[in-house]
C-alpha cells in the first residue's frame, strides 16, 4: 500500500490561480450611511453658522444705519431769556415740504441799538406814529441759526448764546430752531439735508412773515451744508440773502463712513455699501437724492463767508476751500483758521472771530440797502 506525501507548503502561501476566502473587505451599510449623516450635519452646521453671521452682519449694519438716521441729541437745558436775558416767543411752524412740523425761538431785536428808523407799509406804529419795538418789523433785518448734526438749537460749545446776543445788539432778529432729528416735540429721521433744507426755507418764511426783509443763514457743520442745499430751492417767500457758514460738512457716503470711522473700526467693505443700502429703511431717502455734486459746482449769487479750521477732523477742509473759490459775489469771502477744529473757530479765536462776522454783516446791509428805493424819513 502505497502512500504519497502531501507537501508542505510556507504558512500564507497561495498556489497560483487560487483565490483567498473573501474576508469583511466592505463596510457594513450601517457604519457608511451614519458616516454620511455626519458629514451632512457638518455642512448644515457650518451653514446655519454662516447665515447667522451674515444675518448679524447685516443688522449690525442695519442698526449703524438706525444711529445714524436717529442721533442722540441732549435735551434743551436753557433758553434765551435765562442765558441771556433776551425776551424771546416760541415759533411752530411746518417744513416747507409739509412732512414734519419745526419748533423753535423767535428773538425780537435790541430796540435800543436800531438806527435810524424809516417808515415803510409794513412798519407797526403805536398811538404817536413812532415805530413799535416789540413789533418784528421793528428790525427788517433777521439772522437764521442752522445747527449742526447731533445738537439742538443750544449748540452751547459754539456757543449760540453768545452769537444770539451778539446779533441782539448788533439789532437783528434772531431765529433759533430745532431741525426734526433733534426735535423734542415732533422728532422725525435725519436725512442728510434733504428734509432738513425744507425745514430751514420754512424757517426763512416764517422771519419773513414777521417782518425780515433782510434774511442771513448762519450754519454750522451740517447745518452749513444744509443751507447750501436750502439755497438751491428758494423762491421769493423763502429767500435767502446771504450765508455764513462755519465748519461746513456736506453729507456724501466717504464724509459719512469718515465720520463713523471716528467711532467705530469699520472696514470700508462691506459697511460703507451695507450702510448706505440700509439708510433708506429709516429715512426714506437716501444719499443719490442729495445735491452734493451741485452744491460744489455752484456759483452762489448771494454773499457767502465760509470760515473753516486746519484742524477739523469731521469736515474736509478740502470741500470748503474748493466751494469758496467757486464763489463769484464780490461779498464772498473765507477764512481759514489755523489750529481751529470742528465748531470751535469762535472758541479758538473769539475776538476776530466776531470782528469777522460783523464785518461781513455790515458790508451785506450796506449792499442790500444800495439796492433798496430810497425811503423818506419820518418828520416826527
Amino acid at each position: 500500500m502505497s502512500t504519497s506525501a502531501i507537501p508542505m507548503l510556507p504558512a500564507g502561501f497561495t498556489p497560483e490561480g487560487s483565490l483567498p476566502s473573501p474576508r469583511h473587505s466592505l463596510q457594513p451599510a450601517g457604519k457608511t450611511i451614519s458616516r454620511a449623516r455626519r458629514r451632512h450635519a457638518a455642512i448644515a452646521v457650518v451653514s446655519a453658522f454662516m447665515a447667522l453671521l451674515l444675518v448679524a452682519i447685516v443688522a449690525f449694519h442695519g442698526y449703524v444705519a438706525w444711529i445714524i438716521a436717529h442721533p442722540y441729541v441732549a435735551p434743551l437745558t436753557s433758553n434765551p431769556q435765562i442765558a441771556k436775558g433776551l425776551d424771546y416767543k416760541d415759533a411752530n411752524f411746518p417744513s416747507k415740504s409739509g412732512r414734519t412740523t419745526v419748533h423753535g425761538w423767535y428773538i425780537g431785536a435790541n430796540a435800543a441799538a436800531a438806527p435810524p428808523v424809516y417808515k415803510t407799509a409794513a412798519a407797526s406804529t403805536d398811538q404817536n406814529g413812532q415805530v413799535d419795538a416789540a413789533s418784528p418789523a421793528a428790525s427788517k433785518r433777521t439772522v437764521i441759526f442752522s445747527h449742526g448734526y447731533g445738537a439742538n438749537r443750544e449748540e452751547t460749545w459754539v456757543p449760540m448764546y453768545e452769537l444770539a446776543a451778539l446779533l441782539h445788539r448788533l439789532h437783528y432778529n434772531v431765529l433759533m430752531f430745532d431741525y426734526g432729528y433733534a426735535s423734542e416735540q415732533d422728532r422725525s429721521p435725519a436725512t442728510g439735508g434733504i428734509e432738513e433744507a425744507q425745514q430751514l426755507l420754512a424757517a426763512v418764511q416764517y422771519a419773513r412773515e414777521q417782518g425780515a426783509e433782510q434774511v442771513v443763514v448762519w450754519g454750522f457743520s451740517m447745518g452749513a451744508g444744509t443751507a447750501l442745499q436750502a439755497a438751491l430751492q428758494t423762491d421769493d417767500s423763502d429767500k435767502i440773502d446771504a450765508l455764513i457758514l462755519d465748519s461746513l460738512f456736506l453729507p456724501s457716503p466717504e464724509s459719512l463712513f469718515n465720520n463713523v470711522r471716528q467711532y467705530l473700526d469699520l472696514p470700508r467693505f462691506p459697511s460703507l455699501p451695507l450702510v448706505q443700502m440700509m439708510l433708506p429703511f429709516w429715512t426714506g431717502t437716501s444719499f443719490n437724492q442729495i445735491p452734493a455734486q451741485q452744491v460744489m459746482q455752484t456759483s452762489y449769487t448771494i454773499p457767502t463767508f465760509i470760515m473753516h479750521g486746519t484742524e477739523d477732523l469731521k469736515a474736509p477742509i478740502a470741500t470748503a476751500e474748493h466751494i469758496a473759490s467757486s464763489q463769484a459775489n464780490p461779498l464772498s469771502r473765507e477764512w481759514i483758521v489755523q489750529g481751529g477744529k470742528h465748531e470751535l473757530l469762535f472758541q479758538t479765536r473769539p475776538k476776530e472771530y466776531i470782528q469777522r462776522a460783523a464785518l461781513f454783516l455790515s458790508q451785506v446791509d450796506a449792499d442790500w440797502n444800495s439796492n433798496q428805493p430810497t425811503l423818506t424819513a419820518d418828520a416826527t
